[in-house]
């Protein structure tokens, strides 16, 4: 679920086949007009919801549009800068550093107002700040934006982050990570702490937006090419208020939401779909004027924060990795 969104590990082949694509080009010309490809940065789950209720509720069709929704067989982000679709998800993080690798993909839109991840433990691991990560183990993806934020959280409160075991689970089950392999780990609440609760599993949870400003950074996004930017803005526009209608219906009819998702994932399990799209219904829009709306203040204070830590070595023009353009 995305959010500290799981990385992707690319193959060879995709990788090689990505680096002879123009870069910044728009999309190839589609077989039909309106015809556009989203591309999902993990497997379907509530995140995506609004998407799948426009699709459902005939909104795309008001636009004259044809979505198809896939889960990106790589990164998201490489593959709508070189033009292989119109939209993906994404996260802030992962367009900042995209940004500074001359990528060029654009935020056209804040999925979630605000950033519900944070570091979860079984209760009985007694870890209730930061400072209790010492002497644990944290189970993750073996990013170095992981590590930067445990250490930058426990200095908060003067606790060593060598004393912190970190070990790398990849892309598995996060509750399974706490269980079994690690004492902590991060999740989105909106989703895995859903999960937990109704399983019965008690948590602790450290949200990371409480904890430091700084990171209350949006995450998941909706992400487009500047060559498509430049080239058929009207298009993004149409894409964009269709869209915005999904999540406002997500917004104020999770239930039904939730059962267009389940339509078109029916793996998923039901009460853990209905249960997060409830959870989730408030913070689409948050106190937002609008779905969508993106503030300078948040891609500044998140890549101070990433230069800050090492993460960056330059700060990033953050005018160019967003707009809010397309929302009204």
């Amino acid at each position: 679920m995305g959010t500290f969104h799981k990385k992707h590990f690319f193959t060879a082949l995709l990788f090689l086949l990505l680096l002879l694509l123009p870069i910044g080009c728009s999309p190839a010309a589609p077989d039909e007009p309106g015809q556009v490809t989203v591309l999902l940065d993990w497997t379907p789950n509530t995140n995506y919801s609004g998407i799948y209720a426009a699709i459902e509720e005939g909104f795309y069709d008001e636009e004259s549009l044809n979505v198809e929704v896939i889960e990106a067989p790589g990164s998201v982000v490489q593959m709508v800068a070189a033009g292989q679709a119109e939209f993906g998800i994404s996260y802030q993080e992962e367009v900042t550093f995209a940004r500074l690798s001359d990528l060029p993909v654009v935020s056209i839109g804040a999925i979630i107002q605000q950033n519900t991840s944070g570091f979860a433990s079984l209760k009985e691991r007694a870890i209730e700040t930061p400072a209790d990560f010492e002497g644990k183990s944290y189970g993750g993806w073996g990013s170095p934006v992981e590590e930067a934020t445990i250490r930058a959280l426990m200095e908060k409160y003067g606790a060593n982050f060598e004393e912190v075991d970190i070990i790398t689970t990849g892309e598995v089950d996060s509750l399974i990570v706490i269980e079994r392999e690690a004492d902590f780990a991060w999740i989105y609440y909106g989703w895995t702490g859903i999960e937990a609760e109704l399983k019965g599993m008690e948590l602790n949870f450290i949200e990371l937006r409480e904890e430091e400003p700084a990171l209350d950074y949006y995450t998941p996004i909706l992400i487009s090419g500047e060559g498509l930017i430049a080239d058929n803005p009207e298009l993004i526009k149409r894409f964009m208020r269709a869209t915005a209608k999904g999540y406002q219906l997500a917004a104020e009819n999770p239930e039904e939401a939730a059962r267009h998702l389940l339509t078109h994932a029916p793996e998923l399990d039901e009460v853990l779909v209905m249960a997060s799209q409830e959870w989730l219904a408030d913070k689409y829009q948050a106190d937002a004027e609008v779905w969508g709306l993106q503030e300078k203040e948040t891609w500044e204070a998140y890549s101070q924060w990433l230069y800050d830590h090492n993460l960056i070595e330059k700060m990033p023009d953050v005018d160019e990795g967003f707009t809010n353009e397309f929302l009204r």
